[in-house]
């Protein structure tokens, strides 16, 4: 039952729609800034980020591997792919409660919530990989918190550097409004190399649970292919009411403060990816915002909504787990 071909072939089209539902999710991460300083026009913008992301997604498999493997052994589960597809369901439907509400949660900890908690239901903790899990919640708690304090110093710099230099106000963020468009299409091909592995990795993950695949070392090129073009597709729609929290409500975005929180996020994310890392780009890029902001000064961040999106990150992997476990056990009578 848990291994025909029909339940595999609806894992992969829901992992698909999961890449495309965080595509449109997670467009505001890579664009919201360079929209609010008016740097690109929204609808070039969002082309800009799609064909960024593909680009991204097709270029690394190391975050993919980790998804697929460092959590549970998707060969020693009974019912590895049904654990997938509860996984999957669970983490659409928070996607989507926080997209309508504009929450900017984190698609990464939706995902990994979900799957350890459709494992736990299936087959209990000793399923569990916890000494990968842990190597992975490390990765998202610390992420946002190096971006913090990095784009921070970053702003700081860039402050001193250019208090020193005789240049109008007016001509620097000029010219930072011309060096958004790079520090945006950065952005967008970051998060496609770390955000659009994850779906690549869960769907490997359900082949070798169903004998499909040999193990979770290698990604297929086809899985890489759909889940980019799912990825690039679903950054098209864009996702506006996000963009208005991101690029807006946090702090006054000014061209020079949002290519530095760009520049300095994409390069953590990046980071990260080379690492093989699962990251949240909602995290890290709300967290250089929030950085940028503060060094201006601190009453200069909406704090009341950095708390809103704090307490989303941390409520996200225990309720998404839930809604994975619910969702296994409902599954698991009805098929």
């Amino acid at each position: 039952m848990q291994t025909s071909l029909p339940l595999v072939i609806a894992v992969i089209i829901l992992a698909v729609s999961f890449d495309f539902i965080n595509g449109f999710h997670d467009t505001a991460n890579a664009i919201a800034t360079t929209v609010s300083t008016k740097a690109l026009p929204p609808k070039i913008a969002i082309g800009l980020a799609a064909i960024m992301n593909f680009i991204g997604a097709l270029t690394f498999t190391g975050v993919a591997k980790t998804i697929g493997g460092d959590i549970a052994d998707p060969a020693k589960l009974e019912f590895g792919v049904l654990v997938v597809m509860a996984a999957l369901l669970a983490a659409i439907l928070w996607n989507l409660i926080t997209w309508w509400y504009g929450i900017p949660s984190s698609s990464s900890h939706a995902l990994i919530g979900s799957l350890v908690g459709a494992v736990l239901a299936s087959a209990g903790s000793a399923h569990i990989n916890w000494a990968g899990f842990l190597k992975i919640f490390q990765a998202l708690i610390m992420s946002p918190v190096i971006a913090l304090v990095a784009a921070y110093l970053m702003m700081k710099l860039v402050y001193f550097i250019f208090s020193r230099i005789m240049i109008p106000p007016t001509k620097v963020n000029r010219g930072f409004r011309f060096f958004q468009i790079f520090t945006a299409a950065l952005q967008s091909f970051t998060h496609g190399t770390n955000d659009a592995q994850k779906a690549m990795g869960i769907i490997v993950f359900a082949l070798v649970a169903a004998d499909l695949h040999a193990d979770t070392s290698t990604i297929p090129f086809w899985v890489q292919f759909i889940c980019a073009l799912a990825m690039g597709l679903g950054t098209s729609v864009g996702g506006w009411k996000i963009i208005k929290t991101v690029g807006g409500k946090i702090t006054k975005i000014e061209p020079i403060n949002g290519a530095t929180a760009d520049l300095t996020s994409s390069s953590i994310i990046f980071t990260f990816t080379q690492l093989g890392l699962p990251v949240s780009s909602t995290h890290v890029i709300s967290s250089g915002i929030m950085g940028v902001g503060a060094a201006k000064r601190l009453k200069s961040v909406n704090w009341g909504v950095a708390k809103r999106i704090v307490i989303t990150w941390f409520i996200t992997l225990p309720i998404s787990a839930l809604l994975a476990a619910a969702t296994y056990l409902l599954l698991h009578v009805f098929i």
